[in-house]
């Protein structure tokens, strides 16, 4: 039996964006394992139906380090679906012969190309969803359900989810947009927010969840009539639990990151300012209606 490991350490979008090449997988590999930060573990097995390796290397240390060597060890095959020199490295201490990966110009940090024993050309021009299938030899998109991570007692009672949060600085919308937005939603703003963030979702001025575990959140997400953020990984989890979302859109390309399944739903800015705060909060509305 050929046993395969997966590398797709974080973060919550990316990982979610790999989950439908990963079930497309199981069609070839009886034995699968991923390699993913301590957060993702449940998605991963519960949505991806593989079995988790949790790593914790966001932190760099000697023993994050040592304990997710020992972890990785024992497969034939390895994929980097990260394309960094941490998850090439895991890749090659698992010792798979055979790692695959994409094709150095295709990643951030060139050196882990040097890592693999293949490397993949895709279409760089699709979407990152796309990439991930691609790489995995896939030509059709698999049916995913994400539902069943849905859990809790959290349920958003159909509200116009907000979520003011995002991953990096530059793909923030402005908080004053959003407490804009909420005023003239009224009744139906629910802010959610993650580590770190409360206190922008604060400045909004409307109602709040609580603090939340990633599958309370799922479940908020998924109740929601609507949700709007920029490009964050709860905006994309709402996506795959077939809500309906509204993504803003300013130094990401949505065609490449944006709601897989609801690219006609995004306001971008990409094409010319790349900036958040060019879009509107009247081009928001719009986009409701």
């Amino acid at each position: 039996m050929t046993k395969l490991l997966v590398v797709r350490l974080s973060a919550l979008g990316d990982v979610i964006h790999t989950i439908p090449a990963v079930v497309a997988l199981r069609e070839r590999y009886d034995d699968i394992a991923w390699a993913v930060e301590t957060p993702y573990r449940e998605l991963v097995e519960i949505v991806a139906k593989v079995k988790a390796i949790p790593v914790s290397l966001k932190k760099w240390s000697l023993t994050n380090v040592n304990d997710a060597r020992k972890n990785v060890r024992g497969f034939d095959v390895a994929i980097d679906f990260q394309g960094l020199i941490k998850s090439a490295l895991l890749a090659r201490v698992s010792g798979a012969k055979e790692r695959i990966g994409f094709a150095q110009k295709h990643i951030k940090e060139k050196p882990a190309a040097w890592f693999l024993t293949r490397e993949v050309n895709i279409d760089a021009s699709k979407h990152v969803v796309d990439w991930n299938l691609q790489l995995a030899g896939v030509t059709t998109m698999p049916e995913v359900d994400f539902a069943p991570f849905a859990t809790g007692e959290l349920d958003s009672g159909g509200a116009v989810i907000l979520l003011p949060g995002a991953g990096r600085p530059e793909k923030i919308w402005p908080a004053e947009r959003f407490r804009a937005l909420a005023q003239r939603l009224g009744d139906r703003a629910l802010v959610v927010w993650g580590p770190g963030e409360e206190e922008r979702a604060r400045a909004i001025g409307a109602r709040m969840t609580p603090k939340t575990s990633l599958r309370e959140l799922a479940k908020l997400l998924k109740t929601a009539s609507l949700v709007i953020g920029g490009d964050t990984g709860p905006l994309h989890l709402a996506d795959a639990l077939g809500t309906k979302v509204i993504g803003l859109h300013g130094p990401t390309n949505p065609r490449r990151n944006g709601p897989y399944s609801q690219l006609h739903r995004c306001i971008s800015t990409y094409g010319t300012t790349k900036r958040m705060e060019s879009i509107e909060v009247d081009d928001v509305l719009a986009m409701i209606e």
